[in-house]
């Protein structure tokens, strides 16, 4: 049979199906019956080392019950275990992990050192929140010649790429008009 043939059977009667009705069809959703299921693992960065588990079960109502362990930057396995059912996800750690290392003497002197110049320059800002015109740093005179010798070599640039560009308009022009003539010959 012909391929384009084949094609325009399939079209007409896929056509014809979509057209027809199926009002009179009946369908019901069957309630499939729960699906526990379980699974495990055990896994390591480096071969024969083992630094985490997973395991999880779940009776198939919606409800999954399970434990993972890790371990942590301090080398000490945390082991977390967990609910999840209709309300949420319920984890519960099994070993608090510890208590933030207090401040050395000298970390605490420089974090309060830190915080009393924060408070002064906020202070000042607040007080002053525009810059005195006196005390904005000045150029120096070599400062100030570098950046004169910069504004005037920015200057011959930009007339140099403005020379250029007005060549290449006009080049650009020609061309154009040659074409143009061209075309009428």
């Amino acid at each position: 049979m012909d391929a384009m043939l084949v094609q325009v059977l399939l079209f007409i009667a896929s056509v014809a199906l979509s057209s027809c009705d199926v009002s009179h069809i009946e369908t019901t959703t069957e309630v499939l019956p729960p699906r526990p299921y379980a699974f495990s693992y055990t896994a390591g960065r480096y071969p024969g080392e083992i630094d985490r588990q997973h395991a999880e079960v779940s009776d198939g109502s919606g409800v999954v019950k399970g434990t993972f362990s890790y371990v942590d930057p301090r080398h000490k396995v945390r082991t977390v275990d967990y609910v999840a059912d209709k309300d949420g996800f319920h984890p519960v750690l099994s070993d608090v992990p510890p208590e933030h290392p207090a401040d050395s003497e000298a970390v605490a002197r420089a974090k309060d050192r830190h915080y009393q110049l924060y408070a002064k320059i906020a202070e000042e800002h607040a007080q002053h929140p525009f810059p005195d015109e006196t005390s904005i740093p000045r150029q120096s005179a070599a400062v100030a010649a570098a950046a004169a010798k910069h504004a005037q070599l920015f200057r011959v640039i930009a007339e140099q790429h403005a020379r250029i560009a007005a060549e290449r308009e006009a080049l650009q022009q020609e061309e154009e008009e040659k074409l143009a003539l061209q075309e009428l010959h």
